[in-house]
């Protein structure tokens, strides 16, 4: 593993970008840390990470980020919590949960002013709250997976490719999207620049839809979850319904979710994985449900699709959250 140097305290002005790139993380929990690791480790990128995390914040300033398990890397990161202290940068990869994208970049905006920002977080929504605050938007999925296990140290759970195109309503430019994804794939982060990323990130959310809930209910694993022919088959009925909701918006989706779900079942590859909202019920954390099955259901009430699965899983997993503070 190799730390790269940092300079600590330097005041750092506009962007230069015949030097390097520069990118900032929003939101630096686990799977922004796979992303602000793998990039620090170009000699032509250099990383910054917003998170209000103080204990992570300081930790990755202090012994710098380390990132264990899939891959190792050790690296070094601007890490603050302060929004003001991020200067002028190339891109933004926001990564927190959906319920705080606007926030997160709203604090941050400043520094995307001649900037592009890319979504890489789950659920459906997030492009249009970013969208508010910043002027080019880029539309993200991402498969890796990890969790947060001590300030500045993750565990790399599962490996996996990212997608990005712009975001049609507020694009970035093409050339931009491949810029970054350029970044991420040399990184280590497969990343594919695509026309038009609403089949990638439909594919993700009508997998995360289909699966995240059950396991937050029940407290099984990806795997586990999938193994049982009673849930494997409410499973299959939640992505039928997702996929109707799609193609009513005329979304092409780029594989079947259901070859996903069953290929990160596998032993080898995220059978023993804690989706984050199981992670996020056992720390009796808010959940992204709004998000995901809550997204599903709102865009199909859009479109006249009946998703009451959806509607139900939604409803169960806002019971198991009201139960925390009753």
């Amino acid at each position: 593993m190799r730390l790269r140097p940092t300079v600590q305290g330097q005041t750092l002005g506009p962007v230069q970008r015949d030097r390097l790139l520069r990118i900032c993380v929003v939101g630096c929990g686990a799977v922004g840390s796979l992303f602000a690791a793998n990039l620090a480790q170009l000699e032509d990128v250099e990383v910054w990470a917003y998170d209000l995390d103080r204990a992570h914040v300081g930790a990755i300033n202090r012994d710098g980020l380390h990132v264990s398990g899939a891959g190792d890397v050790l690296a070094r990161v601007h890490a603050t919590d302060e929004a003001g202290d991020v200067p002028p940068c190339d891109f933004g990869i926001v990564a927190t949960k959906a319920m705080h994208t606007d926030a997160a970049v709203a604090a941050t905006a400043r520094a995307f002013a001649d900037g592009a920002v890319a979504s890489v977080q789950n659920g459906l929504g997030n492009e249009d709250a970013i969208a508010r605050h910043v002027q080019r938007v880029i539309r993200g999925t991402t498969f890796p997976a990890g969790r947060l296990v001590a300030p500045g140290r993750v565990q790399w759970d599962v490996k996996g490719d990212t997608t990005l195109g712009p975001f049609e309503p507020q694009p970035a430019s093409l050339d931009e999207v491949e810029r970054l994804a350029d970044a991420c794939t040399r990184a280590g982060m497969p990343t594919a620049a695509v026309d038009d990323a609403r089949g990638p990130q439909w594919r993700k959310v009508i997998f995360n839809a289909a699966t995240n809930p059950l396991g937050a209910l029940t407290g099984l694993t990806h795997g586990r979850v999938c193994e049982r022919t009673d849930l494997r088959a409410l499973v299959s009925m939640l992505v039928v319904e997702g996929k109707a909701v799609a193609s009513a918006q005329a979304i092409e989706l780029d594989a079947d979710p259901e070859e996903l779900i069953d290929h990160a079942a596998r032993k080898d590859v995220a059978y023993d994985h804690k989706a984050s909202m199981l992670q996020d019920v056992e720390a009796r954390r808010a959940t992204e449900i709004d998000f995901l099955n809550g997204g599903i259901v709102r865009a199909g009430r859009d479109h006249d699709v009946s998703t009451p699965l959806n509607e139900a899983v939604w409803a169960l997993v806002k019971g198991l959250e009201a139960s925390w503070t009753s």
